[in-house]
């Protein structure tokens, strides 16, 4: 048995009643938009998806043809693995999915249409700071800490569908730690991260990403970084350039998200405690330069 149908050979099997279940493997949004006539819907990316199968073949006997929208990705073929694992012995692709079946020239049916894609409107972004959040990661050759430093507000302005500028503020006296369990211990980590050694809250307790630009990542796909950064951060007063990629996201409600990872190196920012290249003989006192950020960012559309 091969792996794929043609698009012609599974017309003329439903033309001529052959018992296929036709199985469009995308999510119920996806199939409502447009489907196969008469193919039904069940999910390889939800955890049901095997359940859904048994419900819609209880014998796995039956023939069955999987599709998803182009036939390109592994989606239809991960389905397909999954139902010869868990005995079904029939399984074919269509080859080309469902655009290679309606590009061939067969019909498609909907139920409801599909919503458009998400656009990154022109407009001032207000940022959520209940809803976005910096997390640090700081580490030695014995273990590594890590926890946030919460935003107070910021903006991000958008024209032409690109990144004019922006603006974010942080607090650096709310800086927490996530990872220690003792809290004597967590207060004294916290307490030396307030003092000169490290951040110098008291004289110094904001701190600031400035966003100059971005350029487009153009052969970006879902879930990497679609966008290069620069902008300048300030911390202790000191003002340095950066840049770093991100993945930026419009979403259905008109917000913005935004998710980067990236590292500096602490003592560009006179962040100088335990630095070997500034200080010798350190021993157990030795903090790595490096200090690894995660940005999470939602900022809502203002008017």
């Amino acid at each position: 048995m091969t792996a794929t149908i043609t698009c012609q050979e599974l017309s003329k099997r439903l033309a001529d009643g052959d018992a296929l279940l036709v199985v469009d493997v995308l999510p119920p949004e996806i199939y409502a938009g447009r489907h196969i006539p008469g193919a039904c819907n069940a999910c390889v990316y939800e955890m049901v998806f095997l359940d859904r199968i048994a419900e819609l073949a209880p014998d796995p006997a039956r023939p069955i043809v999987l599709y998803d929208a182009s036939g390109t990705t592994l989606a239809a073929a991960t389905a397909r693995e999954k139902l010869l694992k868990a005995g079904y012995s029939d399984v074919r692709l269509l080859a080309g999915g469902l655009n290679g079946w309606t590009t061939s020239g067969y019909p498609a049916e909907a139920v409801a249409p599909i919503a458009p894609e998400p656009v990154l409107a022109d407009g001032i972004y207000r940022l959520d700071p209940a809803a976005s959040v910096l997390e640090w990661t700081g580490r030695n050759f014995n273990n590594r800490h890590y926890g946030r430093i919460p935003f107070t507000d910021g903006e991000i302005v958008i024209s032409g569908g690109a990144l004019q500028r922006g603006a974010m503020s942080l607090d650096m006296t709310g800086i927490s730690n996530l990872d220690l369990k003792d809290e004597t211990y967590r207060q004294m980590l916290i307490r030396h991260l307030k003092s000169d050694d490290f951040f110098a809250v008291d004289r110094y307790p904001v701190a600031s990403i400035a966003i100059t630009g971005w350029q487009a990542i153009t052969e970006a796909t879902p879930g990497t970084p679609d966008h290069t950064v620069q902008g300048e951060l300030t911390i202790k007063g000191v003002t340095r350039e950066i840049a770093f990629p991100a993945a930026v996201a419009p979403q259905e409600d008109g917000s913005l998200k935004a998710q980067a990872t990236f590292d500096i190196d602490r003592t560009m920012w006179n962040i100088c405690y335990g630095s070997g290249k500034l200080f010798e003989k350190l021993g157990m006192h030795l903090v790595h330069d490096r200090i690894d950020i995660e940005l999470f960012i939602v900022a809502r559309k203002s008017g």
